[in-house]
């Protein structure tokens, strides 16, 4: 009985870690579509609304979910509440933030790149910065879709799978 009981924990706990590990292919797909939405409502806002830097971050913080919202709430109280320059805000808002998301260091890459020209421009060449950052979004989503169709399901079976194996080890 009390094998049973063991080998029902074991098949349980292990099943449970092919999940948690699945749940990062799925996470980074919607982290990333979720940033996607947060550049576009940023262009709209500087390009259509002339919203300050501080207030559109605000703003799209607020209309976002979590772990990306975060980021431009972050982004913004820092430029509020501190005298630091706008690249500076963004790279430590990125840090502060970036355990907190599934993403990989190839939207770190592209975030910190677009980070350093945030602001810095007129309008029609940051609206061109945001445009190039998306598409290279496009192309992390992409990879980050294909590697969840391919990957998710076989961590969900391997985790059950070696609670089935550690099982009959054990027996």
């Amino acid at each position: 009985m009390i094998k049973l009981i063991g080998a029902v924990f074991i098949l349980l706990s292990t099943s449970w870690a092919g999940f948690e590990a699945s749940k990062y292919l799925t996470e980074r797909p919607r982290q990333l579509r979720l940033l996607k939405v947060a550049l576009q409502s940023l262009e709209a806002e500087i390009t259509y609304s002339h919203t300050p830097l501080h207030e559109a971050t605000r703003k799209i913080s607020k209309q976002l979910q979590k772990p990306v919202s975060w980021f431009f709430e972050t982004f913004s109280k820092k430029l509020t509440e501190q005298e630091i320059s706008v690249k500076k805000a963004w790279e430590e808002s990125l840090n502060d933030i970036w355990k907190l998301t599934a993403f990989k260091a190839g939207e770190y890459e592209i975030l910190k790149q677009f980070g350093e020209n945030l602001g810095r421009h007129d309008m029609m060449t940051q609206q061109k910065h945001i445009q190039l950052a998306l598409k290279h979004l496009d192309r992390e989503e992409t990879e980050a879709v294909e590697k969840q169709k391919k990957y998710e399901k076989m961590t969900k079976s391997l985790g059950f799978l070696s609670g089935l194996l550690l099982i009959i080890l054990l027996l």
